[in-house]
């Protein structure tokens, strides 16, 4: 349904009373779980925390197998003829005490770390979708605006018409108001090729949200329920990419640990069969070998416990990249609340300034060049407005994103 500017300006003058309203112009809630959970950027991650499940099964039960070697020879021996030989050996390496904690110890934190990256993936796949939709919101809102100024400009124009056939008015004012509208004409153009490119845009990219013909009016901004320092808090507390880097920074110290107790190389054990001279000798025994490390262990020493090191340094840089997040959300929302309360205020006193030249022009003593002018400058705060609220409405909604308060899963608000 189309708002007219009457409409438009009582939307307006309510706003203030509504700002606790349910937005009405969100997707529903189960589409948009349907369509984060099927983005395949998600789905990627959560074939990564597969595959980390399967690496903790290979560290927990170890790289170490059984091992079975044979050969078999034929000897041939002067003057006393030739003879089978064969020797067989059985043996398995065995990890030292402590290296198996250890690895099962690193593919547990593993496979929490893939959970977080695929909790991450999952929150931008959110952002880009509000920022899509809001896209498609503000554009069809812009359409609607230009549109109502065109018909209303279309109406003038019919009477204008009349009013030159009555010799009231000049050709002039007629060329001068055909202008306007051929201008507002393009305006609602580009805004509806605008809102056109966003709905491809939107389908293509989260196909399981179903889309009306058009879009809804962009609702008001619409403060949360939580207050909004809770929430800046609450980004930084429940960030997946924090909880992510975090448990990187364990594993690899896990890892490196790991490494170092690997200087000391694990034994192998096993047993020994064996036939000579065609089973005139035969006997068993037992066999042990151990590899004696040198630099390359050493080495492997070193790497490790430096990618320890770099995994925390890398895990403050998130802690602060996310508390400057978090902080920009805050601001943004405060910030581009006034913005809209502003352009609210700008397009209520255009709209009646307008209203004033209209009935002005209606009496004679206003000119056209004028009321055009006015109508123009309403025109273009009601527009300003529309990219105020949306503004407003993406500042909001993000800084919800980010906290995880709204399009997550029941159990990653805890």
């Amino acid at each position: 349904m189309r708002l007219t500017a009457l409409a438009l300006a009582m939307l307006l003058m309510l706003a203030p009373g509504m700002l606790h309203a349910r937005r009405a112009d969100l997707p529903p809630v189960e589409k948009v779980n349907e369509a984060l959970d099927n983005h395949p950027t998600v789905m990627a991650a959560a074939a990564r925390v597969e595959a980390a499940r399967a690496r903790g099964d290979m560290l927990r039960k170890g790289a170490h197998e059984t091992t079975v070697a044979g050969g078999y020879v034929r000897r041939s021996v002067d003057r006393d003829g030739g003879y089978d030989e064969f020797d067989a050996t059985l043996s398995r390496p065995f990890r030292l005490p402590g290296k198996a904690a250890l690895d099962r110890e690193s593919g547990s934190v593993g496979i929490e770390v893939a959970e977080n990256q695929m909790e991450d993936a999952r929150h931008q796949a959110a952002l880009i979708l509000s920022a899509l939709w809001h896209d498609w919101l503000t554009a069809g809102s812009h359409y609607r605006n230009d549109l109502d100024t065109v018909h209303s400009l279309e109406a003038a124009l019919t009477a204008l018409r009349r009013r030159v056939q009555l010799r009231d008015a000049s050709a002039l004012d007629l060329d001068q108001a055909s202008a306007a509208l051929a201008q507002v004409q393009a305006q609602a153009a580009a805004s509806l090729s605008t809102r056109e490119q966003a709905r491809v845009i939107l389908v293509a990219t989260f196909p399981e949200i179903p889309l009306p013909p058009e879009p809804d009016e962009l609702a008001l901004p619409e403060l949360p329920t939580q207050n909004l320092e809770t929430m800046r808090a609450l980004v930084v507390e429940r960030s997946h990419e924090i909880r992510a880097a975090d448990r990187e920074a364990q594993r690899l110290a896990v890892v490196a640990r790991r490494v170092r107790a690997d200087r000391i190389a694990d034994p192998s054990f096993g047993v020994r069969l064996f036939s000579e001279r065609s089973g005139m000798e035969r006997g068993a025994g037992v066999v042990a070998s151990i590899p004696l490390g040198g630099g390359y262990r050493r080495a492997a020493t070193d790497e490790a416990s430096a990618e320890a090191n770099a995994a925390r340094l890398e895990l403050a840089n998130i802690q602060r990249s996310v508390a400057a997040i978090a902080d920009a959300d805050l601001s943004n929302a405060r910030t581009r609340l006034e913005a809209w309360r502003s352009g609210q205020a700008s397009a209520q006193s255009a709209a009646a300034a307008a209203g004033r030249m209209e009935r002005g022009y209606q009496l004679g003593q206003i000119d056209l060049v004028d009321l055009l002018y006015a109508r123009r400058q309403a025109n273009d705060a009601r527009r300003s407005e529309i990219d105020a609220r949306s503004e407003a409405s993406r500042a909001l909604l993000k800084l919800q994103i980010d906290s995880h308060s709204i399009w997550v899963p029941d159990d990653d608000q805890n």
